[in-house]
């Protein structure tokens, strides 16, 4: 459904893509995670043909980028993009007439994309009196109504709530049933590892490591994370060496990679004589990767 290869784009003297390249099969949600200017809002911008590339290919739906590929392609930015004062069919109405929809097509499409998105029975409600997990509702409707091929999803739940986020969670999970195929950044990594099929991690302009949760997880060479606070982390640096456990830190905590999983007597009785404030085991999570492939000297896989 998108192909990208070798993309690359600078301003001035400062390059912000360096040869990215990935691809997102038809249906699959593929998560672009990185920190901020890592090229991912120019990535976007570029796919929504609003800049150009210096060099490199893109593809979606086997089409190159150009003004006629604006139809295949739906985006919810961060922000809502709704007019509060307008109902939400007459939302609607105004962003298909914007993508040359005929009539009778629009009232087609309003009504399915608001099915879709479960705001049929508030058609004709005020959009500045919906809630806000309904407004972030809307605003994926509206990116849904010409029926693109691509959706684009744009932090689609910062500064929402958790119940709200759940709910987004549920919609995106029910459009991607629906047969769609689906772009999201986030900086919220357990969405990201909830709802991806693949995940590339951008650094720099670059994808430096890509692929499902499983085989990301390859780069922690650990069964589990145990995280330690001590007043005294020399000694416990220590014995973690001496056990050969791997040490990273993780805010206050000392994190060692654990190669196997072991009860937490056994562990405990590992580091006797230490003083432990608190001790915990998690298994490897999606923020450990991410953590240890940012902090890691450049590398691409």
């Amino acid at each position: 459904m998108l192909y990208i290869h070798d993309l690359h784009k600078s301003y001035g003297a400062r390059s912000v893509l360096r040869g990215l390249s990935l691809s997102i099969a038809p249906g699959e949600v593929y998560g672009l995670l990185g920190p901020n200017g890592a090229g991912k809002t120019t990535t976007i911008n570029i796919l929504c043909n609003l800049l150009h590339a210096d060099s490199g290919t893109i593809r979606v739906n086997q089409q190159p980028i150009t003004h006629a590929t604006k139809s295949l392609i739906g985006i919810a930015p961060q922000e809502n993009l709704i007019y509060r004062s307008l109902t939400c069919a007459e939302n609607l109405n105004f962003f298909a007439q914007i993508y040359g929809l005929s009539r009778a097509a629009r009232k087609r499409q309003i009504d399915r994309a608001l099915t879709q998105v479960g705001l049929i029975d508030r058609a004709h409600s005020v959009a500045e009196t919906l809630s806000g997990g309904m407004q972030r509702r809307l605003s994926l409707a509206i990116a849904l109504v010409h029926q693109p091929k691509l959706l684009i999803l744009d932090e689609p739940t910062t500064g929402l709530d958790i119940e709200t986020r759940f709910e987004v969670w549920r919609l995106i999970q029910t459009l991607q049933q629906q047969g769609m195929t689906i772009l999201l950044t986030t900086h919220l990594l357990d969405e990201a590892e909830r709802l991806c099929d693949r995940i590339g991690i951008l650094k720099q302009g670059q994808i430096i490591a890509e692929g499902s949760f499983p085989q990301l997880r390859q780069h922690i060479p650990a069964e589990e994370i145990l995280l330690i606070q001590t007043p005294d982390e020399s000694a416990a640096i220590d014995r973690a060496q001496t056990l050969g456990y791997p040490m990273r830190r993780y805010g206050n905590a000392l994190a060692f990679w654990l190669p196997q999983s072991m009860p937490l007597k056994e562990i405990i009785d590992q580091f006797e004589g230490i003083s432990l404030d608190s001790i915990a085991r998690q298994p490897v999570r999606l923020e450990h990767i991410y953590i240890e492939l940012m902090q890691s000297p450049d590398r691409q896989s």
